[in-house]
């Protein structure tokens, strides 16, 4: 298996710049695998962000669900950056799709990869308990899927405050 990274923490902790940089230090050209559908004019400035901070050396595919296959499909071509897990994870729940069974296809996925994977995902358990049951069984859906993923990767990241703290060696 190629080398594989997790990098989590809260919103606007400095993820996705770490992977980014991560990303390119194991070989360019990289590939971007984005998660993020623009349904709105705020997610699509977000979005916009996003891309303007990857230059020529990025290659970006789009998987708001079929993560597993455009990993499978990427592979060998670079290292890729998968950004970003939580947001696939909605896109999951909101597509009814089996969560436990896409979570499970993407580590099978994970193990037969022969260039590098960073996962970029949130870090969503350390606050207050959600109000309503749809983001209660998003945070716990999140929480385990995060574990999965760590527990397949080699590394694992925390961010916080654009600082990044190493929590598992390769």
């Amino acid at each position: 298996m190629g080398k594989s990274i997790l990098i989590t923490g809260g919103a606007r902790s400095g993820k996705s710049t770490l992977a980014e940089r991560m990303t390119l230090a194991l070989g360019a050209p990289a590939i971007y695998i984005a998660t993020a559908d623009a349904h709105d004019a705020e997610m699509a400035d977000r979005i916009a962000l996003h891309q303007s901070r990857r230059g020529a050396e990025w290659t970006t595919l789009t998987a708001p669900l079929d993560l597993s296959e455009a990993l499978d499909r990427s592979d060998g071509q670079g290292p890729r950056l998968v950004d970003c897990l939580t947001l696939w994870l909605s896109n999951l729940m909101f597509a009814e799709r089996d969560v436990a069974a896409q979570t499970d296809a993407l580590l099978h996925s994970l193990a037969r990869q022969s260039s590098p994977v960073i996962f970029v995902t949130n870090e969503v358990g350390a606050g207050i308990v959600p109000e309503n049951r749809l983001a209660r069984r998003f945070r716990d859906a999140a929480g385990l899927m995060n574990q999965h993923v760590a527990t397949a990767c080699d590394e694992l990241w925390l961010c916080v405050a654009g600082h990044p703290i190493k929590v598992k060696p390769t």
